[in-house]
């Protein structure tokens, strides 16, 4: 959410930064709806005040025996309190408007990121090993005859419907190893805090990060009102949800390893086949919460955990840093790290490693106390995937598949696998 006083500020400031996102200026009917709300609350402030007066002036009234003025007295008293509760009423539906208002326009661009319409537009900014030359034409990891035997699609659809996947045997095992290597690596060489989070939220969190009230059709909600977390983004910023905590407890650094679910509304016909673009699928997911002035830092350092999971798989990769008009809409600044997928011949995003600054921690109304005294201050909020479980799936096998139908496994694997090293064509981990 926005900070209403800042748009007072420079409403031509706020406006041009949302420009950049191509959205049409908004500062006037925000500042319109903020005046109508001040006017109320002043209204009803005046009323309040005159019938505080006449309070103090109806005894004395009443005691000099001026009936007439007694009465009309009592009769403004009762007029002024109907007034005031009037006033009250249109005051609070006028700040619910202008709040639902700021809820739903996008954050403001960084100023570092590029102008662009679409992820055509985004710009590299590293690039980290070389795709590997095949003797043979690669597939795509649900055609490798080594996974076929344990990514069932019909199964699942039999069971759940299209865009779920059954895992068994080998390509479970090795989906479980992922997991845990990541978790293992970012809480030991990272010094990120392993939480275990609910799946399953109020929808006061959803609101607290940005999927409500715009993007609720991406998300599923059960019939008693909980919502299905698309990513653990949710639960892991919402721990300090309405806190005001100590600056010296900053920065807090987390990661957690869950189910998400996501209802792809507007994917229609993308990633159809395989499990890149799944309703349920698991991810490890890094937040942090920092001081303002440390959240660019943070970013990097978010980015570069991202990354040494890649790095330590040896998957070829890229970072690209996401143009004003691939940005998602609660963030200010985001780097896609996109993995080398020989089966489509092409990078893809594994992660999204993003700051959206004060925003969300104004919609949590998250703040920190400044160590050297004063107000309270909003937190900035950071998150990133660290890395998505099933696409780093896909990456390990699509860049281990060997022309045989066996896939080699990454050296980093093989201790959680029990000194397995790969998935022989008949798909048996050995």
């Amino acid at each position: 959410m926005h900070d209403i006083r800042a748009i007072r500020d420079n409403p031509a400031a706020f406006d041009a930064a949302l420009s950049r996102r191509g959205i049409a200026p908004v500062s006037l009917e925000v500042l319109s709806l903020d005046e109508a709300r001040r006017e109320k609350i002043l209204a009803a402030e005046t009323a309040q005040a005159e019938a505080n007066k006449a309070a103090k002036e109806v005894g004395a009234a009443k005691a000099r025996g001026d009936e007439a003025e007694f009465e009309r007295l009592r009769a403004l008293m009762a007029e002024k309190k109907s007034e005031i509760a009037t006033l009250n009423d249109e005051a609070k539906a006028k700040d619910a408007a202008l709040t639902d208002l700021l809820m739903g326009i996008p954050n403001l661009p960084d100023e570092t990121i590029p102008d662009g319409g679409d992820e055509d537009d985004n710009v590299e900014i590293h690039r980290h090993g070389s795709p590997r030359n095949f003797s043979f034409d690669a597939v795509e990891h649900y055609e490798i005859p080594a996974i076929r035997p344990g990514m069932d699609f019909e199964t699942a659809a039999k069971l759940s419907g299209s865009r779920f996947v059954l895992l068994s045997g080998a390509v479970a095992r090795l989906h479980r190893a992922l997991a845990q290597f990541m978790i293992d690596v970012h809480v030991e060489e990272h010094g990120l805090t392993e939480t275990i989070t609910p799946v399953l939220v109020r929808e006061e969190m959803m609101y607290g990060t940005g999927q409500l009230p715009k993007f609720g059709e991406d998300s599923y909600q059960t019939t008693n009102g909980w919502w299905l977390i698309p990513t653990a983004e949710v639960t892991l910023t919402n721990i300090v949800n309405g806190m005001t905590i100590e600056e010296d407890y900053l920065p807090r650094r987390y990661v957690a390893h869950t189910q998400c679910f996501r209802s792809e509304a507007g994917s229609a016909g993308r990633d159809t086949s395989g499990m890149l673009r799944q309703h349920q699928f698991e991810k490890v997911e890094m937040v942090s919460i920092t001081r303002p002035e440390d959240s660019a830092a943070e970013h990097d350092r978010m980015t570069k955990c991202a990354e040494a999971i890649l790095e330590k798989l040896d998957l070829p990769y890229r970072t690209v840093v996401l143009c004003t008009g691939d940005l998602g809409a609660g963030m200010r600044k985001t780097h896609d790290i996109e993995v080398w997928l020989p089966g489509q011949n092409k990078y893809r995003e594994i992660s999204s490693v993003s700051v959206a600054g004060d925003y969300q921690a104004r919609r949590m109304n998250a703040r920190y106390k400044p160590c050297e005294g004063g107000k309270p201050q909003f937190v900035h909020t950071l998150n990133g995937s660290g890395l998505a479980v099933g696409r780093a799936l896909i990456a390990v096998v699509e860049n281990g598949q060997q022309e045989d139908g066996s896939v080699d496994l990454p050296a980093a694997l093989h201790p959680y696998l029990r000194g397995k090293t790969r998935i022989t064509h008949e798909g048996l981990l050995v």
